[in-house]
């Protein structure tokens, strides 16, 4: 371990983020190596002013606090968003910081065509402090979402799959795998499978191998067992499916992939940026299979109300102040004519 004098905020956040993660594999716990049943699962780390799940490392960074904690509440947000909401974060509460990456100077460099200016384009790191909400006064309750029918949930799989196009092949033996070579998936019969929901969890899985296809997402897919390579890809498929599990209602289920988990802290310790990279790796699976993203309704702001009311109270102003205006004219007007 690289001594910490010497690291960057980056760094540092990094390793700490991917320390945290690697207890909770070495116990069995944590996002993507404990199972869990969607109707049970309080649901993605989330913001509840935007409405949107967090994405990436931050997501599994969240997690893996929600779980450390053992708070029931998936809501996270900055001071600011919960004074905006009408909340107030509890004197002494402790932050936890999150990434955000600002690519726009990279895209503006892209759209310039100048390649010097594009080889010199970087993006903008910040680090956002968030709170839980079980750390915050004033939210409303909790509120989970109602369990989804089954049969909804398995349309729901059915199309992503459908939509896919993968070539899938039901004739696996008892195994589940992408081959390359064929560019094709290969499964048990549908009826081995205990429940619907691990044979869904097993097809997101392999579809999501099949996404790094060089026609498709050109992930690098090369090592064979026990590589760092072939690692890497279990991993990023073991998050999107993970993702994939949640979104869809299906619940995730890792049992059968546990024999990567200490190749995985291996890599982790090794360069703890590499989870980071598996996260948006992940995301962009999850993108290309156009699987339907989980959005709620965002709390309103008490913000914009003060400023309606202010803006009303300077309409009545203005108005007060015409009519005093006006009243004063007409007085003006009787006196000079009384002169006249």
């Amino acid at each position: 371990m690289s001594d910490s004098t010497n690291e960057s905020f980056l760094q540092r956040h990094s390793r700490d983020v991917v320390e945290r993660l690697i207890r909770q594999m070495e116990e069995g716990t944590g996002p993507f190596v404990q199972p869990w049943d969607a109707r049970m699962d309080l649901g993605l780390p989330m913001n509840p002013t935007t409405g949107k799940t967090y994405k990436g490392g931050n997501l599994l960074h969240l997690w893996a606090l929600q779980n450390a904690w053992d708070v029931k509440d998936n809501r996270w947000m900055t001071y600011k968003q919960a004074a905006a909401v009408g909340a107030q974060v509890r004197k002494g509460e402790k932050a936890s910081v999150i990434e955000f990456w600002d690519w726009s100077p990279v895209e503006e460099a892209k759209k310039s065509g100048d390649p010097e200016l594009i080889a010199k384009a970087h993006p903008k790191v910040f680090f956002p402090r968030v709170f839980n909400a079980t750390q915050i006064d004033g939210l409303p309750e909790l509120v989970l979402a109602a369990p989804r029918p089954e049969l909804e949930i398995h349309q729901a799989c059915e199309k992503v799959i459908q939509d896919s196009g993968a070539k899938i092949h039901h004739d696996g033996g008892n195994q589940a795998f992408y081959r390359p070579m064929t560019d094709s998936i290969h499964l048990p019969e549908r009826n081995t499978f205990i429940h619907s929901a691990g044979y869904y969890c097993t097809v997101l899985h392999e579809l999501a191998h099949w996404s790094g296809f060089p026609t498709r997402l050109n992930r690098p897919m090369k090592g064979g067992f026990g590589s760092a390579d072939y690692a890497k890809e279990e991993l990023v498929a073991e998050v999107s499916s993970m993702l994939m599990g949640e979104r869809l209602g299906i619940g995730h289920d890792p049992t059968q992939h546990a024999a990567y988990i200490q190749h995985w802290i291996q890599i982790l310790r090794n360069d703890p940026r590499e989870l980071f990279r598996a996260a948006a790796a992940a995301e962009r699976v999850v993108e290309f299979l156009k699987v339907p993203e989980l959005v709620h309704e965002p709390l309103p702001k008490v913000e914009k109300e003060r400023q309606q009311v202010a803006a009303n109270q300077q309409e009545l102003e203005k108005a007060n102040t015409k009519s005093r205006t006006n009243a004063n004219s007409r007085v003006k007007l009787r006196e000079h004519t009384m002169v006249a």
